[in-house]
């Protein structure tokens, strides 16, 4: 059966994109065939982790919330941008780069219900083990009806004060709306904390299971989004961490 994934902050700054980019991945190289969703059409931005240059976006999810064409033709095999050994395939729906088409869509707004109707429908037309909506930070309808939907949610947060306080609305939002499966994503943790620690206290602070906690690392700030880092570094501590959120994510 086909699992619906949201990738979620409160704030922005958490590795969001990031993080669904490496998601996908380690779930591709198991051989899943796995769709990803840019849903922050104000900031869009995970095609360039997935090297996808803006001659090649044929369509984008703009033209299908615009009727312009089917969620299907939005979606753009990155496979083989991703490099590394991919058994399954990944498809990338992007939201638009283009200034215009960003302004319009918050000048205009869109239909949410179509978002939902299109999730299914690309679940659906493209065969896909896992779709993953990576969601706009903070709360609003878009990102109410992504979680709604959802087999899991993955909620990102720093070790900050700000993102614990802004982290707990998101949390009880989530457990309001019956997600199945949540797990929370410590990112960006300095190696000089305790990480024990900082499990416990948000699995204490926010009674949700914690499903990795993320070292800061030198070398994602200076692969500066040029590349998938669970694929350039599968030794890594942050990718042996994501690799056991995937697992926990497969369950």
């Amino acid at each position: 059966m086909s699992k619906i994934i949201s990738i979620h902050s409160f704030r922005g700054g958490t590795g969001k994109s990031n993080t669904t980019a490496n998601i996908s991945a380690l779930l591709a190289m198991d051989g899943a065939r796995v769709g990803v969703v840019d849903t922050d059409i104000a900031s869009p931005g995970i095609h360039v982790l997935f090297n996808l240059d803006e001659s090649e976006m044929i369509h984008s999810l703009n033209d299908y919330l615009w009727g312009k064409c089917g969620i299907e033709e939005a979606a753009h095999d990155v496979t083989g941008h991703v490099g590394g050994e991919i058994k399954g395939q990944i498809f990338l729906i992007p939201s638009s780069i283009k200034a215009g088409e960003i302004a319009r869509i918050l000048r205009e707004g869109y239909d949410v219900g179509l978002l939902n109707d299109g999730f299914r429908d690309v679940v659906e037309k493209l065969k896909l083990d896992y779709l993953l909506i990576d969601t706009h930070p903070g709360l609003n309808e878009e990102t109410l009806l992504s979680i709604a939907i959802s087999n899991a949610l993955v909620i990102i947060l720093r070790p900050d004060s700000q993102d614990y306080q802004g982290t707990a609305v998101t949390v009880d939002v989530a457990k309001k709306l019956d997600v199945p499966k949540m797990l929370m994503l410590v990112n960006k943790v300095p190696t000089t904390f305790d990480f024990d620690d900082v499990r416990t206290r948000v699995e204490q602070t926010y009674d949700a299971k914690v499903g990795a906690v993320l070292p800061h690392s030198d070398e994602m700030m200076t692969l500066a989004s040029s590349g998938i880092f669970s694929v350039r570094f599968p030794d890594h501590p942050v990718t042996k961490g994501l690799r056991s959120l995937v697992d926990q994510l497969k369950d």
